[in-house]
C-alpha cells in the first residue's frame, strides 16, 4: 500500500532529525524536512522530498506549518525533533489539527514533563525514584542546598536559555565541593532565572540506561526498547556516542510507570542511572513527544519504533517488528566516540584494543550511511575546518569553575588532537 501521508520532520538540522528522516524514508514514507540552518550537515541529505526553512524555535515554525498544511492532499504526521518544537506544536495544536496528526499527551502533561521543576515535583509526589534535587531562585536557596547535598553534585538550568548557551558549551557542571558550588552559582546565576542542583549518582557511563517507547491513544506501550550507554561525549555529562541494546527490567518498569501515571501518548524517552554503590536506579530525565538521538538504536535492533507511530495514526497495520529481541546491537556516532575514546585513552582508562573490541557486532550509525553519505562527510569537513583546541566543558583543576580548558599546541599526539578536542553541538 503506497504511503500517501507525508511525515514532516522538524529539526532536520540536528542528528535526531536526520536519523528520523532516513528511517521513515527507508520504509517508503515521503518526508518533508524543516530546518533552521540551511548550512547544517543534515540538510545535505537526499532522503527528503523537500526541505523547507523556518525558525524552528519560534512562531515562524507554526506559520510555515500552516502554509504547508493548506497545500497537503492528506493529513501529515508531525515528527518534531527538538524540545522547543514540541512545545510550540503542543501550544498550537488547535491551529494545526486540521492538517496534521499531532501525537502528544494532553497540553498540561507536555508542559509538566518538559519543565524540570514541575517534573521533579511530580515525580517526588508520585514516589518515583529521582536524585535529591534543589531549585535555586536566589543566593539563599544555594546556601541552603549546599548544606544538604552530598558531593559531587551537578548544576544545570531546568531549560537551556539563550543566555546559558551564549556563555558556555557545558550541558551541566559537575561540582566537587560546597565552595565550588557557591562559586559556580555566582558565575552562572545570571544565565537563567532558575538553576537546579542535583545529587550526582556515582557510576560509569555504562550505568546510564534509556527506554525509548511509543504509547498509543489508549496509553498502552506499543513499543519499548532498552539500551545503555557505553561511552558518551562529553564524558560523564554528555550524550551517548556508543550505546548498546540490553535488558534491564527495572528501567522498563519505571519508564512505563512514569508514563502511565500521566496517561501518556506518543514517543517517549526516559534516562535512568544505576547507582554503582547500591544498585538502585534513579530517573534522570524524560524526553517528551519526539525521537531522540538514541531512537535509531531501536531501528538497528529491528524494532520499528518511529514507523509504528506513523502506522498507528494513519490507520495502517502496525509493523510486525515491535518486540525487542535483546541481540546486543550497538549504535555509534563515530566522530564523537573517537573524541570520547581519546579522552579515556589519555587518562589510561581505555586501550586501543578495548576500543576496537567495543565496536564489534551488529550496529547502526548516527551519521554514516553509504546510501546517503553527504551528511557524514559534511559534518567531518566542518569540524576539521573549524576546530578549536578546547576540551568539552570540563572543570578546571585550578579554579574549579572553568567550562573550557584551552590545550597547548605543543601536544605531540599529532594532528588528531585538535579534531578530538573540539567543541561540539548538542543533539
Amino acid at each position: 500500500m503506497p504511503h500517501s501521508n507525508y511525515a514532516i520532520v522538524i529539526g532536520l538540522d540536528c542528528m535526531t532529525g536526520l536519523q528520523t528522516a532516513r528511517i521513515l524514508s527507508a520504509r517508503g514514507v515521503p518526508v518533508i524536512g524543516i530546518a533552521n540552518d540551511a548550512q547544517h550537515f543534515g540538510c545535505r541529505t537526499k532522503v527528503c522530498k523537500k526541505i523547507l526553512f523556518a525558525d524552528t524555535g519560534s512562531e515562524d515554525l507554526i506559520m510555515r506549518l500552516e502554509n504547508l498544511g493548506r497545500r497537503l492532499s492528506a493529513k501529515a504526521v508531525l515528527y518534531p525533533c527538538t524540545d522547543q518544537s514540541v512545545l510550540l506544536i503542543s501550544r498550537s495544536r488547535q491551529k494545526l489539527a486540521s492538517w496534521y496528526h499531532i501525537v502528544l499527551p494532553e497540553p498540561d502533561v507536555v508542559e509538566m514533563l518538559m519543565n524540570k521543576i514541575s517534573f521533579y515535583r511530580f515525580a517526588e509526589q508520585a514516589g518515583l525514584p529521582i536524585p535529591n534535587t534543589f531549585f535555586l531562585h536566589k543566593k539563599l536557596d544555594v546556601m541552603h542546598a549546599s548544606e544538604h547535598l552530598t558531593y559531587p553534585c551537578i548544576l544545570k538550568p531546568p531549560i537551556k536559555t539563550p543566555e546559558w548557551e551564549r556563555n558556555t558549551t557545558a550541558k551541566v557542571y559537575k561540582i566537587s565541593s560546597r565552595r565550588e558550588l557557591l562559586d559556580i552559582y555566582d558565575k552562572c546565576s545570571n544565565w537563567s532565572n532558575v538553576l537546579m542542583v542535583q545529587e550526582w549518582i556515582p557510576g560509569p557511563d555504562s550505568n546510564l540506561y534509556s527506554c525509548n517507547c511509543y504509547f498509543n491513544s489508549a496509553s498502552e506501550p506499543i513499543v519499548t526498547f532498552i539500551a545503555r550507554k557505553i561511552r558518551q561525549w562529553p564524558p560523564e555529562t554528555g550524550t551517548s556516542c556508543l550505546g548498546q541494546e540490553c535488558r534491564n527490567d527495572i528501567v522498563l518498569r519505571d519508564s512505563i510507570r512514569l508514563f502511565k501515571e500521566v496517561n501518556y501518548r506518543g514517543l517517549g524517552y526516559v534516562e535512568i542511572k544505576r547507582d554503582e554503590r547500591t544498585g538502585d536506579h534513579f530517573i534522570i530525565e524524560p524526553n517528551i513527544g519526539r525521537p531522540t538521538g538514541r531512537s535509531a538504536i531501536a531501528e538497528a535492533g529491528g524494532v520499528e519504533l518511529l514507523y509504528a507511530k506513523y502506522c498507528d495514526v494513519t490507520g495502517r497495520p502496525l509493523p510486525k517488528n515491535l518486540t525487542q529481541k535483546y541481540r546486543n546491537v550497538k549504535w555509534v556516532y563515530l566522530r564523537r566516540d573517537l573524541q570520547s575514546a581519546f579522552y579515556y585513552w589519555r587518562r589510561g582508562d581505555l586501550s586501543v584494543r578495548a576500543w576496537w573490541k567495543s565496536h564489534r557486532g551488529r550496529k547502526g550509525y548516527a551519521l554514516l550511511s553509504w546510501s546517503d553519505p553527504l551528511p557524514f562527510f559534511a559534518d567531518l569537513k566542518n569540524k576539521i575546518k573549524g576546530y578549536r583546541f578546547r576540551t568539552p566543558a570540563v572543570r578546571s583543576e585550578t579554579t574549579g569553575i572553568s567550562a573550557e580548558v584551552v590545550y597547548s599546541r605543543s601536544l605531540s599526539v599529532g594532528s588528531v588532537v585538535p579534531l578530538l578536542m573540539m567543541d561540539d553541538e548538542a543533539s
